[in-house]
């Protein structure tokens, strides 16, 4: 997608996981977005800790959808899935009037072509994760867990979340993006900047050759220090800078 010419500022963000044990997280990402400045607002993948499906009722979510409602009439608002919240479907763009992207997408900002991802699927070395990856984001699984009722979807997120951490605690090495991969992306694309989450380790890495990639934060507004990160792009700069959100 081409940026119109008028966007003198785009905010860049992922990872903030909203859940409603996380009640500063969500009041600070509910502050940045009815305070930017920025034209257009990016969220790339794993906005909420979980989604089981568009029909979900749960008092909270309905609330986070309501502050996107609120931004989205404001400035356009653009959400590409996460591993968590895969199952964002296209009943739930329509009702809070975010722009769905597909992963990766092509971001051109001032002449400026920028990759964007949520990055997991760059993880190759994660072998278990990319298999079952693979399975969920299939359309025969997908059209089978919603069918499911809530209270049994609910209790699978919940089972799936508890395997996941256990898996993590027992990984002794982290598994990062695989540059080789995401110079293949950027090449393919023509490309040189790949922006992207899910790792939990902002920065920026030189690829070589020109290329590069940054990663956004996740968010935890409970974290010491807290983190509550955007990536903002300016025309005028022609730079990304990170900037701090206050909580």
């Amino acid at each position: 997608m081409i940026a119109p010419s008028n966007w003198r500022m785009v905010d860049f963000l992922s990872d903030v996981h909203l859940d409603a044990s996380e009640v500063a997280t969500f009041n600070a990402w509910t502050h940045h977005l009815n305070n930017t400045p920025a034209n257009a607002l990016f969220i790339l993948g794993d906005l909420f800790e979980v989604w089981i499906g568009d029909d979900t009722q749960d008092p909270f979510h309905l609330q986070c959808m309501e502050v996107l409602r609120n931004t989205a009439k404001r400035i356009p608002v653009f959400f590409m899935c996460g591993n968590r919240d895969f199952l964002v479907g296209s009943h739930w763009l329509q009702s809070t009037g975010v722009q769905g992207l597909q992963d990766p997408c092509v971001l051109e900002l001032a002449k400026q072509k920028v990759l964007l991802s949520h990055g997991d699927a760059l993880c190759i070395d994660d072998t278990d994760y990319m298999a079952f990856r693979k399975q969920v984001r299939s359309s025969a699984w997908q059209e089978a867990f919603v069918a499911k009722p809530l209270s049994e979807r609910q209790q699978i997120a919940k089972d799936l979340r508890t395997q996941s951490k256990a898996r993590q605690q027992k990984q002794t090495d982290f598994v990062d993006v695989d540059a080789n991969t995401a110079r293949v992306w950027l090449l393919e694309n023509d490309c040189k900047l790949l922006i992207h989450g899910h790792t939990h380790r902002p920065a920026t890495h030189d690829l070589g050759n020109g290329l590069s990639r940054m990663v956004l934060s996740d968010w935890e507004a409970l974290a010491t220090p807290p983190r509550l990160e955007v990536l903002r792009w300016t025309q005028d700069t022609q730079r990304f800078t990170r900037i701090s959100v206050n909580n």
